[in-house]
Order: C-alpha cells, then structure tokens, then sequence
C-alpha cells in the first residue's frame, strides 16, 4: 500500500493492506496518506513495480446496469423496447469475488468460448458497512473509485440467460480492478449531474473503441448503494460496478456496426481502459493453459 506522489509511490510498511484502512468515515485512509506522504517506508517510481487490484477478493462484487445508452442501443437492437422497471430498480448481478485480475495481469480465454468481450465500467469501493441506507447516507459510506473492467463471454452468457438464471460462467471468470487512486474528495471537482464528468475510453490493440463520460450515468453511485443495502449489509471492501457505458463494449459496437468492424478477442489482443483521474488497466488476452 503506498500514496501516489506525481509519479511516485510512497510506500507505507509492509503487511498494510487497504482493508485494513477501511470500516470508517475516511478517517484511517487520510491518516495513511498524511504518515505515507510525510515519512514513506520507501519510495519507488510507479513504472518500477507491478501494481495488484487494491482488493484481491472483495467480500462481495455487485455489477449494475447503470447507463441508459449502453441498455438501450442493445435493447433496440435486439428489436426491444426499455422496460419500465429499469428506471424504477437499480438491477445488477453478483460475480465472482474470486476471479479478481490486476490491472496489467493476463486474461486466459475461458472455457467453451469464441466471443470474448470487455466492458469498460467504474468500480466504486465500500469503506464503511451499513444497512437499508438512503442515496445520500450510502453516499458517505464509499471509500473511493476505480477502473474496472467487466469481462463477459457473450456465447455463454446468451446460453445462460435464456434459462432465466445467470449471467454465471459467461461472467464469473474475471473481473479487473485497477487500484484504488481516487477518493471521493479528489473527484469532487468533477461532480455532474449524478456522477462525475470523468473520461472513459477503451481501446484494443491501441485502436479507440469506446468513448463516454461517467456524468453519463442514470443511476448514482448512492442510489445504487442503497439499493444494495436494502434488507441486508453492505460492508468494507464490497465492490459496486456500474455496468457498462455507452459505446463500452464489442456487444453493443458489433449490434451496431457489425461484427467484420467489431470482432470478439482473442487471444494476443490487448484491450486498455482508461477513466480520466482514475487511471489505466491494460489486460492482455492469452490462450489457456491445458486446454
């Protein structure tokens, strides 16, 4: 665990992990930061380590369904009109906590698929644990954000969600987390309508697929907590992604432009996300081993 210093880490001793700075209103996590900043274990130049997700395995990792674009244009495309209900109740999912992949870690293809795809998304993280909160409390209780990058094997996923249960294996192979950069007080500048004016991009083998802003999004942050929390607790290190944005995904870009424009990854492919503040997760694609 260190403090990003311009293009430096100052590192705070060994064995300190993020869970353990969580569980209050920020307080732990300001007080690292002043201790790193002040008087480092040591400091390396961020270029010379290799960077780990900031949780290796959340307690839980919640994915919603958070931008209108991206669920329209899928939807219309399918021949489908919105439902109702999507306005109404902040849907997600839960992946798996355990297939969390580093920022800059290899992607083995999963099993059973030839339509690989990437979901450019941001992950806030849970710092306090609660229950049953309102938008603004559940607001509070975020300890900061994240690039994430929502993997998804749409030939498995379609299978599965046609028996009305899932997404499962078509999503529970991999999930990459960037690590933790920004707390809520340093994006605060950007706030905008429910989110914050922040650049999303994703590119695949250095060639711009997807553009969007997180301002974007339908649902906030908070409304999403809280509807987590409803009936039961949320807790330090959850993970709460917020679904794809529009433009984020080979889904969306192949219903649109066709798939000779938009081809599934395989392996050899290289897909970098990237949210302005947040910074850059760049996964490369690999065949499995003992296939």
């Amino acid at each position: 665990m260190g403090l990003v210093v311009d293009d430096a880490i100052h590192a705070l001793q060994p064995g300190v992990r993020l869970m353990d700075l969580l569980g209050d209103d920020g307080g732990r996590l300001a007080e690292a930061g002043e201790r790193a900043r002040a008087k480092p274990e040591e400091v390396l130049e961020v270029g010379s380590v290799r960077l780990h997700a900031p949780i290796p395995t959340p307690p839980s990792v919640r994915d919603f369904y958070a931008f209108e674009q991206h669920v329209r244009t899928a939807r219309q495309r399918r021949g489908l009109e919105m439902e109702s209900d999507w306005y109404e109740l902040p849907v997600f999912y839960f992946t798996n906590p355990a297939a969390i992949v580093g920022p800059f870690d290899e992607v083995p293809m999963p099993p059973g698929t030839r339509q690989l795809d990437y979901e450019l998304e941001v992950a806030a993280v849970v710092g306090m644990d609660g229950s049953d909160l309102d938008p603004d409390e559940a607001e509070r209780h975020l300890a900061g954000f994240c690039v994430m990058n929502d993997w998804s094997a749409r030939d498995l996923q379609r299978r599965e969600m046609r028996l009305c249960l899932g997404p499962a294996k078509g999503k529970g192979f991999g999930s990459t987390l960037r690590p933790f950069r920004a707390t809520p007080d340093e994006i605060d500048p950007y706030r905008k309508d429910k989110a914050y004016d922040l650049a999303m991009t994703a590119s695949v083998n250095g060639k711009e697929y997807s553009r969007a802003s997180l301002a974007d999004i339908y649902w906030s942050f908070g409304e999403m907590l809280a509807y987590a929390s409803r009936g039961t607790r949320v807790v330090p290190g959850d993970v709460i992604g917020s679904g794809t944005c529009g433009t984020g995904c080979i889904l969306e870009l192949s219903l649109v432009h066709g798939e000779d424009a938009y081809p599934w990854l395989e392996p050899g492919d290289e897909v970098a996300l990237e949210v302005e503040h947040l910074g850059r997760a760049v996964n490369r694609v690999v065949e499995r081993k003992g296939r």
